[in-house]
């Protein structure tokens, strides 16, 4: 279904929802600096549906403004930061800054339609990659909580964090648009490679979406929360996408921390803070990434070498491969139950740990001693299935006991 624009209705609804999400923004950025509690979080709570129609508002209506509406606020933004003593006021003040702007766009005549269809920009989030993702962050709002968290606080970080993954994704696919026609059906035919998305485009959805992604976080669950999903975005989109993934084997070693950070999310949204438990899911996140993503590049190395992407299996060979992820395997088997050694969970996690474990290890070895494709597509679609029945176990284990 293509997006398509109204400049009529769009100036109209842009307009109401403008002048609603200016009074309401403005009075959240009153109550805060008063400190009036509750009545700044319901405030800001009113603030953030309008906010979040005036992104797509703007996107849609007017879209190549929208790039200097990012840097408008961006610009407005820095100065808030250093002209208050709290970050969370400044964030407040951007929005603020963000619905004034947008409301004077709204009065412009929209000329453009979106370019790509709704599934496309979905598409743009990389969902399944993200269900995953959005699964550990899941499981850790209940160790953080120790038990069932508030539901108001578990949505509104899944929300966050939601946004935060599809920001990233969409950023993902705008900075590899040129090595994705390159990489075989799968990415070649993804929206940006196969032009049904402008990269402009692309980029703007990405930014619109991890900036909704902090006011949200920052403003409704805590400023922790909304900081990690923030570096999370930053570390994925700059260190991985853009510096290590075409310049090192070991790209996906270090830029795996990228995907370890969701469950340090959802347990400060819980929380508030980081604790061992959210350390000990953190390092399993992020050993455990090498041999999944290692298992894909078996699969796909034809599709990394014409890109001249240096994965381990292009740069040292299937050999060099297995026998890596194999010592991952077994490190990840070791870490996973440490936290039962500790005390963090107990025997509910501890017994499925060890039993989803040995079965990572058993899919190991055999790609190991036969490192064909068949063997290297069980592995990399056992791994996902078993980081998501870790995860659970987690989370089952703290409401248990």
């Amino acid at each position: 279904m293509e997006v398509r624009s109204d400049p009529e209705v769009v100036g109209l609804f842009g307009r109401l929802t403008a002048v609603f999400a200016v009074a309401a923004t403005g009075l959240a950025v009153v109550s805060g600096a008063a400190d009036w509690g509750t009545t700044h979080s319901v405030l800001a709570a009113v603030a953030l549906p309008p906010l979040a129609a005036l992104a797509i508002i703007a996107w849609i209506s007017a879209r190549r403004l929208f790039s200097g509406a990012i840097f408008a606020l961006a610009t407005f933004g820095l100065a808030a930061l250093l002209t208050t003593k709290s970050v969370h006021l400044a964030a407040a003040s951007v929005a603020f800054a963000a619905a004034v702007y947008v409301c004077a766009l709204s009065f412009r005549t929209a000329r453009d339609s979106s370019h790509g269809s709704v599934s496309d920009y979905v598409e743009l989030t990389k969902p399944r990659v993200m269900s995953l993702l959005l699964l550990t962050g899941a499981a850790a709002t209940f160790v953080g909580a120790d038990g069932v968290p508030r539901a108001s606080i578990f949505v509104l970080t899944m929300v966050g964090l939601a946004l935060a993954c599809g920001g990233s994704g969409a950023l993902n696919h705008y900075l590899d648009r040129d090595i994705d026609p390159l990489m075989g059906e799968r990415t070649a035919a993804r929206p940006v490679a196969a032009g049904r998305v402008s990269p402009e485009s692309a980029l703007e959805f990405g930014l619109a979406l991890s900036a909704l992604s902090w006011v949200l976080l920052d403003a409704l669950v805590n400023l922790p929360t909304a900081t990690l999903a923030l570096a999370g975005n930053l570390f994925y989109v700059f260190v991985y996408t853009r510096w290590l993934k075409r310049s090192t084997h070991q790209n996906i070693v270090i830029g795996g921390a990228a995907g370890a950070v969701p469950p340090l999310v959802g347990y400060a949204g819980t929380s508030g803070h980081i604790g061992w438990a959210a350390i000990v899911m953190f390092l399993i996140v992020f050993i455990w990434t090498p041999p999944h993503f290692w298992a894909l590049a078996l699969m796909i190395k034809e599709h990394y070498a014409a890109a001249n992407v240096p994965m381990l299996p292009v740069a040292k060979g299937d050999e060099e491969t297995t026998r890596q992820i194999v010592r991952y395997s077994w490190v990840m088997l070791g870490l996973t139950l440490v936290p039962v050694a500790f005390g963090v969970f107990g025997l509910v996690y501890g017994g499925l740990a060890l039993l989803l474990g040995g079965v990572f290890m058993v899919y190991a070895l055999r790609l190991r001693r036969d490192p064909i494709r068949e063997r290297a597509v069980s592995l990399f679609h056992y791994s996902m299935i078993y980081l998501a029945l870790l995860f659970v176990a987690m989370a089952i284990d703290v409401v248990i006991l």
